[in-house]
Protein backbone atom coordinates (compact mmCIF):
# COMPACT_ATOMS: atom_id res chain seq x y z
CA UNK A 1 0.00 0.00 0.00
CA UNK A 2 2.50 2.46 1.11
CA UNK A 3 4.72 1.91 -2.40
CA UNK A 4 1.24 2.77 -4.47
CA UNK A 5 0.55 5.64 -2.37
CA UNK A 6 4.22 6.94 -2.88
CA UNK A 7 4.04 6.20 -6.89
CA UNK A 8 0.78 7.92 -6.68
CA UNK A 9 2.14 10.84 -4.83
CA UNK A 10 5.21 10.60 -7.60
CA UNK A 11 2.79 10.58 -10.60
CA UNK A 12 0.98 13.78 -9.08
CA UNK A 13 4.15 15.66 -8.39
CA UNK A 14 5.34 15.13 -12.07
CA UNK A 15 2.16 16.09 -13.30
CA UNK A 16 1.89 19.24 -11.26
CA UNK A 17 6.01 20.31 -12.24
CA UNK A 18 4.46 19.12 -15.93
CA UNK A 19 1.82 21.81 -15.40
CA UNK A 20 4.09 24.12 -14.11
CA UNK A 21 6.27 23.97 -17.39
CA UNK A 22 3.36 24.72 -19.46
CA UNK A 23 2.62 28.47 -17.93
CA UNK A 24 -0.61 29.82 -17.83
CA UNK A 25 -1.48 32.41 -20.43
CA UNK A 26 -1.03 35.55 -18.03
CA UNK A 27 2.56 34.43 -17.12
CA UNK A 28 3.16 33.78 -20.44
CA UNK A 29 2.20 37.11 -21.50
CA UNK A 30 3.99 38.94 -18.43
CA UNK A 31 6.90 36.83 -19.98
CA UNK A 32 6.25 38.65 -23.76
CA UNK A 33 6.41 42.19 -21.87
CA UNK A 34 9.61 41.62 -20.35
CA UNK A 35 11.35 40.65 -23.47
CA UNK A 36 9.32 43.17 -25.65
CA UNK A 37 10.36 45.98 -23.91
CA UNK A 38 14.18 45.89 -23.70
CA UNK A 39 13.90 45.16 -27.53
CA UNK A 40 11.74 47.96 -28.15
CA UNK A 41 13.84 50.38 -26.40
CA UNK A 42 17.24 48.92 -27.41
CA UNK A 43 16.66 47.34 -31.18
CA UNK A 44 13.36 49.87 -32.62
CA UNK A 45 13.36 53.07 -30.54
CA UNK A 46 17.03 54.35 -32.09
CA UNK A 47 15.87 53.35 -35.55
CA UNK A 48 12.57 55.22 -35.27
CA UNK A 49 14.54 58.00 -33.55
CA UNK A 50 16.44 58.67 -36.75
CA UNK A 51 13.66 58.75 -39.07
CA UNK A 52 11.53 61.43 -36.84
CA UNK A 53 15.14 63.38 -37.06
CA UNK A 54 15.14 63.27 -41.00
CA UNK A 55 11.53 64.84 -41.06
CA UNK A 56 12.43 67.56 -38.74
CA UNK A 57 13.56 70.65 -39.68
CA UNK A 58 13.78 74.06 -38.18
CA UNK A 59 10.00 75.31 -39.46
CA UNK A 60 8.57 72.08 -38.35
CA UNK A 61 7.99 69.11 -39.65
CA UNK A 62 8.65 68.38 -43.51
CA UNK A 63 10.30 66.99 -46.35
CA UNK A 64 12.88 70.31 -46.54
CA UNK A 65 15.83 67.98 -46.05
CA UNK A 66 14.58 65.14 -48.83
CA UNK A 67 14.42 68.26 -50.87
CA UNK A 68 18.03 69.82 -50.07
CA UNK A 69 19.68 66.30 -50.42
CA UNK A 70 17.67 65.30 -53.07
CA UNK A 71 18.27 68.01 -55.54
CA UNK A 72 22.67 68.03 -54.42
CA UNK A 73 24.82 66.32 -57.10
CA UNK A 74 27.10 64.82 -55.45
CA UNK A 75 24.09 62.57 -53.36
CA UNK A 76 23.19 61.52 -56.42
CA UNK A 77 27.10 60.65 -57.03
CA UNK A 78 27.17 58.83 -53.74
CA UNK A 79 23.76 56.58 -54.40
CA UNK A 80 25.69 55.90 -57.48
CA UNK A 81 29.03 55.14 -56.28
CA UNK A 82 27.35 52.88 -53.49
CA UNK A 83 25.16 51.08 -56.03
CA UNK A 84 27.90 50.25 -58.72
CA UNK A 85 30.34 49.21 -55.89
CA UNK A 86 27.90 46.87 -53.99
CA UNK A 87 26.13 45.13 -57.10
CA UNK A 88 29.62 44.63 -58.98
CA UNK A 89 31.46 43.68 -56.33
CA UNK A 90 28.53 41.20 -55.22
CA UNK A 91 28.60 40.04 -58.55
CA UNK A 92 32.50 39.43 -58.40
CA UNK A 93 31.56 37.36 -54.68
CA UNK A 94 29.30 35.20 -57.02
CA UNK A 95 31.22 34.29 -59.52
CA UNK A 96 34.35 33.45 -57.15
CA UNK A 97 32.31 31.98 -53.63
CA UNK A 98 30.32 29.53 -56.19
CA UNK A 99 32.88 28.21 -58.33
CA UNK A 100 35.29 27.40 -55.33
CA UNK A 101 32.09 26.12 -53.22
CA UNK A 102 31.73 23.93 -56.63
CA UNK A 103 34.85 22.83 -56.78
CA UNK A 104 35.42 21.78 -52.92
CA UNK A 105 31.90 19.95 -53.02
CA UNK A 106 32.09 17.95 -55.46
CA UNK A 107 35.42 17.38 -57.50
CA UNK A 108 38.16 15.48 -56.44
CA UNK A 109 40.61 18.62 -55.85
CA UNK A 110 43.02 18.24 -53.15
CA UNK A 111 44.03 19.88 -50.07
CA UNK A 112 40.44 21.07 -49.62
CA UNK A 113 41.54 21.81 -45.92
CA UNK A 114 43.89 24.23 -46.74
CA UNK A 115 41.62 25.97 -49.28
CA UNK A 116 39.19 26.41 -46.94
CA UNK A 117 41.06 27.62 -44.33
CA UNK A 118 42.75 30.79 -46.53
CA UNK A 119 39.29 31.11 -48.52
CA UNK A 120 37.85 32.30 -44.88
CA UNK A 121 40.87 34.31 -44.04
CA UNK A 122 39.69 37.88 -46.28
CA UNK A 123 35.95 37.02 -43.51
CA UNK A 124 38.17 36.65 -40.59
CA UNK A 125 40.58 39.10 -41.18
CA UNK A 126 39.36 42.72 -41.00
CA UNK A 127 38.32 44.39 -43.90
CA UNK A 128 40.22 47.67 -43.50
CA UNK A 129 43.17 45.64 -42.56
CA UNK A 130 43.41 44.27 -45.96
CA UNK A 131 42.28 47.28 -47.59
CA UNK A 132 45.72 48.67 -46.56
CA UNK A 133 47.22 45.43 -47.40
CA UNK A 134 45.81 45.86 -51.11
CA UNK A 135 47.11 49.85 -51.02
CA UNK A 136 51.05 48.19 -50.11
CA UNK A 137 50.46 45.44 -52.94
CA UNK A 138 48.85 47.53 -55.85
CA UNK A 139 48.78 51.33 -55.15
CA UNK A 140 51.27 53.68 -57.20
CA UNK A 141 54.38 52.83 -55.20
CA UNK A 142 52.78 49.23 -54.56
CA UNK A 143 55.04 45.81 -55.28
CA UNK A 144 53.26 45.37 -57.93
CA UNK A 145 53.84 48.68 -59.67
CA UNK A 146 57.32 48.71 -58.53
CA UNK A 147 57.52 44.73 -59.65
CA UNK A 148 56.67 46.34 -63.06
CA UNK A 149 58.64 48.94 -63.25
CA UNK A 150 61.66 47.17 -62.32
CA UNK A 151 60.79 44.42 -65.16
CA UNK A 152 60.57 47.20 -67.74
CA UNK A 153 63.08 49.05 -66.94
CA UNK A 154 61.27 52.19 -66.82
CA UNK A 155 58.48 53.61 -64.85
CA UNK A 156 55.08 51.55 -64.98
CA UNK A 157 51.65 51.72 -63.49
CA UNK A 158 49.75 48.47 -64.10
CA UNK A 159 47.34 49.13 -61.64
CA UNK A 160 46.18 51.77 -59.10
CA UNK A 161 43.82 50.43 -56.66
CA UNK A 162 42.59 54.01 -55.12
CA UNK A 163 39.34 54.94 -57.09
CA UNK A 164 36.05 52.74 -57.94
CA UNK A 165 37.46 49.76 -59.61
CA UNK A 166 39.61 49.21 -56.58
CA UNK A 167 36.65 49.66 -54.22
CA UNK A 168 34.93 46.78 -56.42
CA UNK A 169 37.65 44.36 -56.74
CA UNK A 170 38.41 44.80 -52.75
CA UNK A 171 34.92 44.21 -51.83
CA UNK A 172 34.45 41.49 -53.94
CA UNK A 173 37.77 39.99 -52.78
CA UNK A 174 36.33 40.24 -49.17
CA UNK A 175 32.79 39.21 -49.36
CA UNK A 176 33.48 36.43 -51.76
CA UNK A 177 33.85 34.24 -48.88
CA UNK A 178 30.03 34.43 -47.63
CA UNK A 179 29.00 33.11 -50.67
CA UNK A 180 31.29 30.23 -50.88
CA UNK A 181 30.28 29.11 -46.88
CA UNK A 182 27.23 29.45 -47.49
CA UNK A 183 26.75 27.38 -51.10
CA UNK A 184 29.14 24.96 -49.58
CA UNK A 185 26.50 23.99 -47.05
CA UNK A 186 23.62 23.85 -49.88
CA UNK A 187 25.78 21.75 -52.24
CA UNK A 188 26.53 19.40 -49.62
CA UNK A 189 22.79 18.77 -49.08
CA UNK A 190 21.69 18.02 -53.08
CA UNK A 191 20.95 14.60 -53.20
CA UNK A 192 23.51 13.18 -56.02
CA UNK A 193 20.71 11.01 -57.04
CA UNK A 194 19.01 13.78 -59.06
CA UNK A 195 22.19 14.67 -60.96
CA UNK A 196 22.74 10.96 -62.08
CA UNK A 197 19.15 11.46 -63.32
CA UNK A 198 19.94 14.34 -65.30
CA UNK A 199 22.66 12.70 -66.71
CA UNK A 200 21.76 9.32 -67.33
CA UNK A 201 18.97 11.33 -69.85
CA UNK A 202 21.76 12.37 -71.75
CA UNK A 203 21.99 15.99 -70.53
CA UNK A 204 25.48 17.23 -70.41
CA UNK A 205 27.71 17.95 -67.04
CA UNK A 206 26.79 21.79 -67.90
CA UNK A 207 23.76 21.45 -68.48
CA UNK A 208 23.00 19.27 -65.00
CA UNK A 209 24.95 22.50 -63.35
CA UNK A 210 22.81 24.87 -64.98
CA UNK A 211 19.33 23.21 -64.71
CA UNK A 212 19.90 20.87 -61.69
CA UNK A 213 22.81 21.87 -59.32
CA UNK A 214 22.10 25.98 -59.48
CA UNK A 215 18.70 26.23 -58.91
CA UNK A 216 18.70 23.59 -56.07
CA UNK A 217 21.60 25.82 -54.86
CA UNK A 218 19.58 28.87 -55.15
CA UNK A 219 19.17 29.40 -51.66
CA UNK A 220 22.63 29.20 -50.35
CA UNK A 221 24.02 31.32 -53.53
CA UNK A 222 20.82 34.11 -52.82
CA UNK A 223 21.52 34.22 -49.09
CA UNK A 224 25.15 34.62 -49.73
CA UNK A 225 25.05 36.98 -52.36
CA UNK A 226 22.27 38.98 -50.12
CA UNK A 227 25.34 39.10 -47.04
CA UNK A 228 27.74 40.38 -49.92
CA UNK A 229 25.82 42.87 -50.97
CA UNK A 230 24.42 44.23 -47.56
CA UNK A 231 28.08 44.19 -46.57
CA UNK A 232 29.27 46.18 -49.65
CA UNK A 233 26.72 48.80 -48.79
CA UNK A 234 28.09 48.87 -45.05
CA UNK A 235 31.40 48.96 -45.53
CA UNK A 236 33.04 51.77 -44.55
CA UNK A 237 36.90 51.25 -44.41
CA UNK A 238 37.62 50.05 -48.26
CA UNK A 239 35.42 53.02 -49.32
CA UNK A 240 37.22 55.14 -47.14
CA UNK A 241 40.60 54.23 -47.52
CA UNK A 242 40.68 53.51 -51.43
CA UNK A 243 37.08 56.51 -51.93
CA UNK A 244 38.18 59.70 -49.99
CA UNK A 245 41.79 59.52 -51.33
CA UNK A 246 40.52 59.59 -55.00
CA UNK A 247 37.21 61.70 -54.33
CA UNK A 248 35.14 58.80 -54.75
CA UNK A 249 32.54 59.09 -52.35
CA UNK A 250 29.33 56.40 -51.09
CA UNK A 251 27.31 56.98 -48.56
CA UNK A 252 28.81 55.71 -45.85
CA UNK A 253 31.51 58.03 -46.22
CA UNK A 254 29.01 60.62 -46.76
CA UNK A 255 27.24 60.17 -43.52
CA UNK A 256 30.50 60.39 -42.10
CA UNK A 257 31.77 63.09 -43.20
CA UNK A 258 28.07 64.92 -42.29
CA UNK A 259 28.37 63.51 -38.72
CA UNK A 260 32.15 64.84 -37.81
CA UNK A 261 31.25 68.15 -40.07
CA UNK A 262 28.80 69.41 -37.16
CA UNK A 263 27.27 71.86 -39.18
CA UNK A 264 23.57 73.28 -37.91
CA UNK A 265 21.45 70.17 -40.03
CA UNK A 266 24.41 67.66 -40.31
CA UNK A 267 22.48 65.37 -38.19
CA UNK A 268 19.28 66.04 -40.19
CA UNK A 269 21.18 65.59 -43.27
CA UNK A 270 22.94 62.31 -42.01
CA UNK A 271 19.26 60.74 -41.12
CA UNK A 272 18.18 61.36 -44.53
CA UNK A 273 21.29 59.41 -46.07
CA UNK A 274 20.91 57.01 -43.83
CA UNK A 275 17.02 56.58 -44.45
CA UNK A 276 18.45 56.22 -48.36
CA UNK A 277 20.74 53.68 -47.70
CA UNK A 278 18.76 51.38 -45.49
CA UNK A 279 15.92 51.91 -48.52
CA UNK A 280 18.59 50.28 -50.66
CA UNK A 281 19.51 47.69 -48.48
CA UNK A 282 16.33 46.30 -47.60
CA UNK A 283 15.81 46.60 -51.75
CA UNK A 284 18.12 44.04 -51.98
CA UNK A 285 16.35 41.71 -49.14
CA UNK A 286 13.12 42.13 -50.90
CA UNK A 287 14.92 40.97 -53.87
CA UNK A 288 15.97 38.02 -52.33
CA UNK A 289 12.71 37.23 -51.04
CA UNK A 290 11.66 37.22 -54.77
CA UNK A 291 14.07 35.16 -55.72
CA UNK A 292 13.37 32.22 -53.03
CA UNK A 293 9.51 32.10 -52.41
CA UNK A 294 9.26 29.13 -54.69
CA UNK A 295 12.68 27.89 -53.84
CA UNK A 296 12.67 24.71 -50.99
CA UNK A 297 15.82 23.73 -49.09
CA UNK A 298 15.65 20.69 -47.19
CA UNK A 299 17.83 20.97 -44.04
CA UNK A 300 16.90 17.66 -42.80
CA UNK A 301 19.08 16.09 -45.46
CA UNK A 302 22.03 14.42 -44.45
CA UNK A 303 25.32 15.72 -45.79
CA UNK A 304 26.65 14.21 -48.49
CA UNK A 305 30.58 15.33 -49.05
CA UNK A 306 31.85 12.51 -51.58
CA UNK A 307 33.18 12.61 -54.75
CA UNK A 308 30.87 13.88 -57.99
CA UNK A 309 32.87 15.12 -60.87
CA UNK A 310 36.58 13.17 -61.04
CA UNK A 311 38.50 15.93 -63.04
CA UNK A 312 41.04 13.78 -64.46
CA UNK A 313 44.31 15.28 -66.08
CA UNK A 314 42.34 18.43 -65.49
CA UNK A 315 42.51 18.28 -61.74
CA UNK A 316 46.29 19.70 -61.59
CA UNK A 317 45.44 22.83 -63.27
CA UNK A 318 42.39 23.64 -61.34
CA UNK A 319 44.49 22.93 -57.68
CA UNK A 320 46.98 25.51 -59.53
CA UNK A 321 44.68 28.14 -60.39
CA UNK A 322 43.03 27.58 -57.25
CA UNK A 323 46.40 27.83 -55.14
CA UNK A 324 47.73 30.73 -57.20
CA UNK A 325 44.13 32.75 -56.55
CA UNK A 326 44.22 32.19 -52.94
CA UNK A 327 47.94 33.22 -53.11
CA UNK A 328 47.54 36.35 -54.88
CA UNK A 329 44.07 37.24 -52.99
CA UNK A 330 44.86 36.25 -49.26
CA UNK A 331 48.62 35.90 -48.78
CA UNK A 332 50.80 38.74 -51.25
CA UNK A 333 48.81 41.74 -49.67
CA UNK A 334 48.73 40.35 -46.42
CA UNK A 335 52.70 39.97 -47.24
CA UNK A 336 53.60 43.42 -48.53
CA UNK A 337 51.70 45.32 -45.69
CA UNK A 338 54.35 43.46 -43.38
CA UNK A 339 56.81 44.20 -45.51
CA UNK A 340 56.05 48.01 -45.33
CA UNK A 341 55.80 47.93 -41.46
CA UNK A 342 59.40 46.89 -41.52
CA UNK A 343 60.39 49.69 -43.78
CA UNK A 344 62.47 52.77 -41.78
CA UNK A 345 60.22 55.44 -44.35
CA UNK A 346 57.25 55.16 -46.82
CA UNK A 347 58.70 54.06 -50.62
CA UNK A 348 62.30 52.83 -50.13
CA UNK A 349 63.08 49.58 -51.33
CA UNK A 350 62.63 46.51 -49.11
CA UNK A 351 66.73 45.93 -48.36
CA UNK A 352 68.63 44.54 -45.10
CA UNK A 353 69.87 48.17 -44.56
CA UNK A 354 65.92 50.15 -44.22
CA UNK A 355 64.73 47.39 -42.12
CA UNK A 356 63.71 48.34 -38.62
CA UNK A 357 61.60 47.20 -35.76
CA UNK A 358 60.90 51.29 -34.40
CA UNK A 359 57.40 51.27 -35.94
CA UNK A 360 56.12 48.10 -33.70
CA UNK A 361 58.01 49.50 -30.43
CA UNK A 362 55.97 53.00 -31.64
CA UNK A 363 52.83 51.22 -31.09
CA UNK A 364 53.10 49.20 -28.70
CA UNK A 365 55.75 50.98 -26.37
CA UNK A 366 55.49 54.71 -27.14
CA UNK A 367 51.60 55.86 -28.25
CA UNK A 368 49.78 56.27 -25.79
CA UNK A 369 46.85 56.65 -28.11
CA UNK A 370 47.09 52.54 -29.23
CA UNK A 371 47.54 51.71 -25.29
CA UNK A 372 44.14 52.97 -24.93
CA UNK A 373 42.09 51.83 -28.24
CA UNK A 374 43.64 48.12 -27.89
CA UNK A 375 42.38 48.50 -23.72
CA UNK A 376 39.11 49.79 -25.22
CA UNK A 377 38.82 47.62 -27.82
CA UNK A 378 39.81 44.23 -25.63
CA UNK A 379 37.50 45.69 -22.83
CA UNK A 380 34.34 46.26 -25.32
CA UNK A 381 35.48 42.62 -26.99
CA UNK A 382 34.74 41.17 -23.80
CA UNK A 383 31.73 42.42 -22.52
CA UNK A 384 30.21 42.71 -25.50
CA UNK A 385 31.00 39.02 -25.84
CA UNK A 386 29.59 38.36 -22.22
CA UNK A 387 26.48 40.45 -22.20
CA UNK A 388 25.65 38.82 -25.95
CA UNK A 389 26.06 35.08 -24.88
CA UNK A 390 24.01 35.38 -21.44
CA UNK A 391 21.05 37.64 -22.55
CA UNK A 392 21.44 36.08 -26.11
CA UNK A 393 21.26 32.17 -25.08
CA UNK A 394 17.96 32.96 -22.87
CA UNK A 395 16.59 34.97 -25.88
CA UNK A 396 17.01 32.48 -27.98
CA UNK A 397 16.26 29.61 -25.52
CA UNK A 398 13.02 31.84 -25.10
CA UNK A 399 12.50 32.32 -28.59
CA UNK A 400 12.48 27.69 -28.87
CA UNK A 401 10.41 27.02 -26.35
CA UNK A 402 7.29 29.59 -27.54
CA UNK A 403 7.33 29.45 -31.01
CA UNK A 404 4.38 32.17 -31.26
CA UNK A 405 3.73 35.51 -33.86
CA UNK A 406 5.60 38.01 -30.98
CA UNK A 407 8.67 35.29 -30.83
CA UNK A 408 9.15 35.97 -34.58
CA UNK A 409 8.22 39.48 -34.50
CA UNK A 410 10.72 40.39 -31.86
CA UNK A 411 13.23 38.24 -33.52
CA UNK A 412 13.01 40.39 -36.60
CA UNK A 413 13.34 43.36 -34.62
CA UNK A 414 16.79 42.29 -32.99
CA UNK A 415 17.96 41.23 -37.00
CA UNK A 416 17.40 45.09 -37.70
CA UNK A 417 20.62 46.69 -36.40
CA UNK A 418 22.70 44.14 -38.05
CA UNK A 419 20.62 43.91 -41.38
CA UNK A 420 20.83 47.30 -42.07
CA UNK A 421 24.40 49.39 -42.80
CA UNK A 422 26.49 49.87 -39.56
CA UNK A 423 26.34 54.13 -40.20
CA UNK A 424 22.43 53.76 -40.18
CA UNK A 425 23.13 52.27 -36.64
CA UNK A 426 25.79 54.33 -35.23
CA UNK A 427 24.02 57.75 -36.28
CA UNK A 428 20.91 56.14 -34.61
CA UNK A 429 22.86 55.37 -31.45
CA UNK A 430 23.93 58.89 -31.53
CA UNK A 431 20.57 60.58 -31.47
CA UNK A 432 19.35 58.25 -29.03
CA UNK A 433 21.79 58.32 -26.56
CA UNK A 434 22.49 62.04 -26.59
CA UNK A 435 18.87 62.31 -24.77
CA UNK A 436 16.58 58.92 -24.97
CA UNK A 437 14.23 60.10 -23.18
CA UNK A 438 12.86 64.08 -23.19
CA UNK A 439 14.86 65.70 -20.46
CA UNK A 440 17.10 62.85 -19.05
CA UNK A 441 20.63 62.99 -20.29
CA UNK A 442 22.25 59.72 -19.25
CA UNK A 443 26.09 61.31 -19.31
CA UNK A 444 26.54 57.91 -21.88
CA UNK A 445 27.33 59.98 -25.43
CA UNK A 446 30.60 60.45 -26.04
CA UNK A 447 31.58 57.72 -23.91
CA UNK A 448 32.70 54.37 -24.62
CA UNK A 449 29.39 52.85 -22.90
CA UNK A 450 27.61 54.26 -25.94
CA UNK A 451 30.44 52.15 -28.25
CA UNK A 452 29.43 49.52 -25.99
CA UNK A 453 25.42 49.56 -26.42
CA UNK A 454 25.73 49.76 -30.34
CA UNK A 455 28.14 47.05 -30.38
CA UNK A 456 25.25 45.01 -28.21
CA UNK A 457 22.50 46.01 -30.51
CA UNK A 458 24.23 45.41 -33.64
CA UNK A 459 25.94 42.30 -32.96
CA UNK A 460 23.16 40.94 -30.47
CA UNK A 461 22.06 38.67 -33.50
CA UNK A 462 24.96 36.58 -34.16
CA UNK A 463 24.71 35.13 -30.36
CA UNK A 464 20.79 34.45 -31.24
CA UNK A 465 21.32 32.49 -34.29
CA UNK A 466 24.41 30.60 -32.83
CA UNK A 467 22.87 29.72 -29.71
CA UNK A 468 19.24 29.12 -31.12
CA UNK A 469 21.00 25.92 -33.69
CA UNK A 470 22.63 24.20 -30.44
CA UNK A 471 19.07 24.66 -28.25
CA UNK A 472 17.33 23.40 -31.32
CA UNK A 473 19.61 20.05 -31.94
CA UNK A 474 18.38 19.27 -27.79
CA UNK A 475 15.09 17.70 -27.32
CA UNK A 476 13.12 19.09 -24.64
CA UNK A 477 12.80 15.72 -23.32
CA UNK A 478 16.62 16.31 -22.07
CA UNK A 479 15.23 19.08 -19.71
CA UNK A 480 11.91 17.83 -18.94
CA UNK A 481 13.80 14.25 -17.85
CA UNK A 482 15.64 16.28 -15.87
CA UNK A 483 13.04 18.29 -13.91
CA UNK A 484 10.55 15.01 -13.71
CA UNK A 485 13.71 14.04 -11.77
CA UNK A 486 13.27 16.73 -9.36
CA UNK A 487 16.64 18.90 -10.74
CA UNK A 488 16.39 22.39 -9.55
CA UNK A 489 16.70 25.15 -12.58
CA UNK A 490 20.83 25.92 -11.69
CA UNK A 491 21.17 21.86 -11.60
CA UNK A 492 19.75 21.39 -14.79
CA UNK A 493 21.16 24.47 -16.70
CA UNK A 494 24.79 24.13 -14.93
CA UNK A 495 24.68 20.07 -15.38
CA UNK A 496 22.65 19.09 -18.54
CA UNK A 497 21.33 21.88 -20.89
CA UNK A 498 24.95 23.98 -20.91
CA UNK A 499 27.57 21.53 -21.58
CA UNK A 500 24.98 20.63 -24.65
CA UNK A 501 24.67 24.43 -25.87
CA UNK A 502 28.07 24.99 -25.45
CA UNK A 503 29.05 24.53 -29.12
CA UNK A 504 26.98 26.57 -30.61
CA UNK A 505 27.15 29.42 -27.44
CA UNK A 506 30.97 29.59 -28.17
CA UNK A 507 30.73 29.92 -31.81
CA UNK A 508 28.49 32.85 -31.61
CA UNK A 509 30.58 34.17 -28.53
CA UNK A 510 34.44 34.01 -31.42
CA UNK A 511 31.92 35.43 -33.86
CA UNK A 512 30.81 38.51 -30.81
CA UNK A 513 34.31 39.22 -29.66
CA UNK A 514 36.11 39.10 -33.34
CA UNK A 515 33.47 41.46 -34.57
CA UNK A 516 33.48 43.62 -32.14
CA UNK A 517 37.36 43.92 -31.20
CA UNK A 518 37.83 44.70 -35.21
CA UNK A 519 35.03 46.82 -35.73
CA UNK A 520 35.27 50.45 -37.86
CA UNK A 521 32.06 51.72 -38.72
CA UNK A 522 30.21 52.17 -35.79
CA UNK A 523 33.24 53.36 -34.01
CA UNK A 524 34.37 55.62 -36.32
CA UNK A 525 31.16 57.62 -35.63
CA UNK A 526 30.95 57.12 -31.85
CA UNK A 527 34.50 57.32 -30.48
CA UNK A 528 35.69 60.35 -28.59
CA UNK A 529 39.18 61.10 -26.45
CA UNK A 530 39.20 58.25 -24.69
CA UNK A 531 37.20 56.19 -26.62
CA UNK A 532 38.69 55.19 -29.34
CA UNK A 533 38.79 51.52 -30.70
CA UNK A 534 41.81 49.75 -32.55
CA UNK A 535 40.18 50.34 -35.99
CA UNK A 536 40.16 53.97 -35.52
CA UNK A 537 43.55 54.21 -34.30
CA UNK A 538 44.72 52.68 -37.87
CA UNK A 539 42.07 54.53 -39.70
CA UNK A 540 43.64 57.74 -38.21
CA UNK A 541 47.27 56.63 -39.02
CA UNK A 542 47.08 55.82 -42.14
CA UNK A 543 44.67 59.49 -42.51
CA UNK A 544 47.67 61.06 -41.36
CA UNK A 545 50.08 59.52 -43.60
CA UNK A 546 51.73 57.25 -41.48
CA UNK A 547 51.50 54.74 -43.30
CA UNK A 548 54.78 52.56 -41.79
CA UNK A 549 52.04 52.85 -38.54
CA UNK A 550 48.93 51.90 -39.65
CA UNK A 551 50.66 49.12 -41.53
CA UNK A 552 53.09 47.72 -38.36
CA UNK A 553 49.39 47.90 -36.08
CA UNK A 554 47.57 45.93 -38.47
CA UNK A 555 50.25 43.13 -38.89
CA UNK A 556 50.09 42.96 -35.00
CA UNK A 557 45.82 42.71 -35.64
CA UNK A 558 46.54 39.85 -38.07
CA UNK A 559 48.78 37.96 -36.22
CA UNK A 560 46.91 38.44 -33.28
CA UNK A 561 44.00 37.17 -35.31
CA UNK A 562 45.82 34.18 -36.41
CA UNK A 563 46.45 32.74 -32.98
CA UNK A 564 43.04 33.12 -31.97
CA UNK A 565 42.20 31.10 -34.81
CA UNK A 566 44.65 28.57 -33.77
CA UNK A 567 43.30 28.09 -30.46
CA UNK A 568 39.88 28.05 -31.97
CA UNK A 569 40.51 25.15 -34.27
CA UNK A 570 42.45 23.20 -31.40
CA UNK A 571 39.48 23.82 -28.83
CA UNK A 572 37.30 22.58 -31.50
CA UNK A 573 39.33 19.20 -32.28
CA UNK A 574 39.58 18.94 -28.44
CA UNK A 575 35.46 19.13 -28.08
CA UNK A 576 35.21 17.09 -31.06
CA UNK A 577 36.74 14.02 -28.82
CA UNK A 578 35.47 14.51 -26.24
CA UNK A 579 32.17 14.18 -27.44
CA UNK A 580 33.33 11.15 -29.54
CA UNK A 581 34.92 9.66 -27.03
Amino acid sequence: MATNWQTTLTKRQAEGRKRLWTAPFPMEKAAGWLVLLPVAFFFVYPLWKLVILSVKTEAGWGLGIFSELLADARTWSAVYHSLTAAVLSTVLALVIGVSLAWLCAYTDIRFKGTIHVMAMLPLLIPSYVMTLAWTQMAGPAGVLNRFASWLMGFPVELWNVYGLDGIIVVMGLSHYPLVYMLTLSVLYRIPKELEWAARSSGASSGSVLRQVTLPLALPGIASGGLLAFISGLDNFGIPAFLGIPAGIPVLSTLIYEQVIGFGPSAFGRASVLSILLGIIALGGTGLQWLLLRKSRVDQTSAEDRSVRYTLGKKRFLAEGAVGLFLLITSFLPLLSMASTAFIKAYGLPFLTEHLTWKHFLFVLRDHAGTREALGNSLMLAGLTGALCLIVGTLFAYWRVQRPHKLGKMLEGAVSLPYALPGMVVGLAMILTWMEPIPGWQPGIYGTVWMILIAYVTRFFILQVKSSTVSILQVGREVEEAARISGGKLWTRWGRILLPLYAPGMLTGLFLVMLTAFTELTISSLLWSSGSQTIGVVIFGFEQAGSTTLSTALSTLIVIAILILLAIGGLWKRYWQRRVEG
